[in-house]
C-alpha cells in the first residue's frame, strides 16, 4: 500500500491543492508497518492534475487536511480513498496513526 501525505515544512500541509511537496510513504499492511518513505515535489498546480498524477504513482490512500468535492470525486475514479480532516503532524505519525486505527481527524476545511 501506498499513502502520499500533502507537505509543508515537513508536516502536514492544510491545503492539499497548493502544496509544494508529497510523503509517498509505502507500508505492508500484513505487518501494518512503514517500509520506506520517499518526498517528491508536486506538480505545478493545475485543476484536475493530481488524481491520474498520484494513481500512476501507485498511491492507494491519502491523508489530508482539507479537500474539495470535485478533488474527492475525481480521487474516487482513480480508486484512491481519501483520509480527511487530518492535523498537521509528522507523515510517519500520521501514518502509523492509520494503521493502528487511532489516527484523529476532524473536519474538511475545504469548502471548494
Amino acid at each position: 500500500m501506498r499513502i502520499a501525505i500533502p507537505l509543508a515544512d515537513g508536516k502536514l500541509a492544510t491545503h492539499f491543492g497548493h502544496c509544494a511537496s508529497f510523503a509517498l510513504i509505502d507500508v505492508d499492511r500484513k505487518r501494518n508497518t512503514i517500509l520506506k518513505r520517499e518526498d517528491i515535489d508536486a506538480p505545478p498546480h493545475q485543476p484536475g492534475l493530481l488524481p491520474p498524477w498520484m494513481a500512476a504513482l501507485g498511491v492507494n490512500l491519502i491523508i489530508a487536511g482539507g479537500m474539495g468535492q470535485r478533488a474527492l470525486d475525481l480521487f474516487a475514479q482513480q480508486q484512491i480513498d481519501v483520509v480527511l480532516g487530518a492535523p498537521a503532524d509528522a507523515p510517519e505519525k500520521l501514518v502509523e496513526a492509520y494503521l493502528n486505527g487511532s489516527i484523529q481527524t476532524g473536519d474538511n476545511p475545504c469548502d471548494h
